[in-house]
């Protein structure tokens, strides 16, 4: 099993940035993938942007060139730098990973994103 915590979520104004964190901690050695989804009210989960312990890290287009997603293998945290954020970021952020074969599946409980004046 896998448990992630996410932080970082609030208020913010367009144009503005926030970064969110995740922490995994559990069976860390088996995570391949982590990353981050989105839900707006109304709407369904989206991908925002994935990064493998490798490093290789892929984006939605809608978030490409205004966030960055890193990964520090050794204290198991994935970052996602959110910059230039707009009313339609606001979402919950959910922080996500995947495990190597059978590719088993964990999720945070979400942090929620508010872009507003």
């Amino acid at each position: 099993q896998v448990q992630l915590v996410e932080s970082g979520g609030g208020l913010v104004q367009p144009g503005g940035s926030l970064r969110l964190s995740c922490a995994a901690s559990g069976s860390v050695f088996s995570i391949n993938v982590m990353g981050w989804f989105r839900q707006a009210p109304g709407k369904e989960r989206e991908l925002v942007a994935t990064v493998s312990k490798g490093g290789l890290s892929h984006y939605a287009s809608s978030v490409k060139d205004r966030f960055t997603i890193s990964i520090d293998n050794a204290k198991n945290t994935v970052w996602l730098q959110m910059n230039s954020l707009k009313p339609e970021d606001t979402a919950v952020y959910y922080c996500y990973a995947v495990t190597r074969p059978p590719g088993l599946e964990f999720w945070g409980q979400g942090t929620l994103v508010t872009v507003s004046s």
